[in-house]
């Protein structure tokens, strides 16, 4: 079957790494469902994953992608939940959680195998290109916002980074809560695109917001972390769940944070069940994922380079 994989280790270079060819079709395993995918999206995982975080050279061929939506075996219209392990079911007792594509072969193909207990039926209002997008960038600001940071309606949210997966997620996700949303971007046209979605102001990072807020969203890391705690009232949280700009910022604010009793909250993707919820709040409120461009498979590595280069508003989606 054709898929889109990784073939080598470059750090550098991730891109040098990925290859478009044939590969082995998955074997029937016990407690497994085979799903023919119908659409998958890129997340910085993948990139990350050609650069040997999570992934072992030991393991190569890896077909990438954890996140996909398709038909199972039964002709049901499903989408997959990425973290393995994490139940228990289809693993070994003893095995640690893991993402698809860190241990078993991923979505960027025709057909994908993963345990049954992480396949959920996909909305009958959602077509699969929106289905795909949720499993981790719209799963991890879920979490984000309505289990770590715990925010209600009323509340202000500040999310840096207006352009990348979970960021836009988050705008979209806060409006449709009713939480007062305020992003960053160094890009003048995604401040326009963050406010057309629903974020009541953007600014340039760095910039002193009309009043501080309850909680920060918080993906890019070190250029924008100072700004981040400065930014919260006296007992806000800032949840982090990426550090793209490096985890090792500057100034880490440490003084602030004990003085104002401020929380910091890590987070990282979602379960089962906050996946299913928020499949629901999507079928239920109209809120849909925002997809910057949708290429068909053969075409990956043009989705590849779009991310890497940061030149997107949204998720990339690749059709098979």
């Amino acid at each position: 079957m054709f898929a889109a994989y990784a073939a080598r280790i470059d750090r550098d270079q991730p891109l040098n790494g990925l290859e478009l060819g044939e590969r082995p079709a998955p074997e029937a395993r016990p407690g497994w469902t085979t799903v023919t995918v119908k659409a998958a999206s890129l997340n910085h995982h993948d990139l990350w994953s050609l650069r040997g975080v999570g992934l072992a050279e030991d393991k190569l061929p890896m077909i990438l992608g954890c996140d996909a939506a398709g038909i199972d075996e039964d002709g049901r219209e499903v989408v997959l939940h990425s973290v393995i392990g994490q139940s228990g079911h289809g693993v070994g007792p003893d095995e640690p959680r893991s993402l698809l594509t860190e241990r078993y072969q991923g979505a960027f193909a025709e057909r994908v195998t993963v345990p049954s207990w992480n396949v959920l039926p996909k909305p009958k209002d959602l077509t699969f290109a929106e289905a795909a997008c949720l499993p981790t960038a719209w799963l991890t600001a879920y979490r984000m916002l309505f289990t770590n940071a715990g925010v209600r309606p009323g509340d202000s949210v500040l999310v840096q980074g207006a352009g990348g997966g979970v960021a836009t997620a988050a705008i979209v996700l806060g409006k449709a809560a009713g939480l007062k949303v305020y992003a960053t971007s160094r890009d003048e046209a995604k401040r326009r695109r963050a406010v057309e979605l629903g974020a009541a102001e953007a600014f340039e990072p760095g910039a002193r917001l009309p009043h501080r807020v309850d909680a920060v969203m918080e993906t890019v890391g070190a250029a924008t972390w100072s700004h981040s705690v400065k930014s919260l009232r006296p007992g806000g949280t800032v949840v982090i769940s990426g550090a793209t700009s490096g985890d090792r910022p500057s100034h880490a604010e440490l003084t602030r944070i004990f003085f104002l009793e401020l929380k910091v909250v890590g987070s990282t993707m979602g379960s089962k069940d906050e996946l299913e919820d928020l499949l629901a709040f999507c079928a239920h409120t109209g809120v849909r994922p925002v997809i910057d461009r949708t290429l068909p498979l053969d075409r990956a590595r043009e989705g590849f380079e779009q991310l890497a280069g940061g030149d997107l508003f949204g998720k990339i989606v690749l059709t098979v």
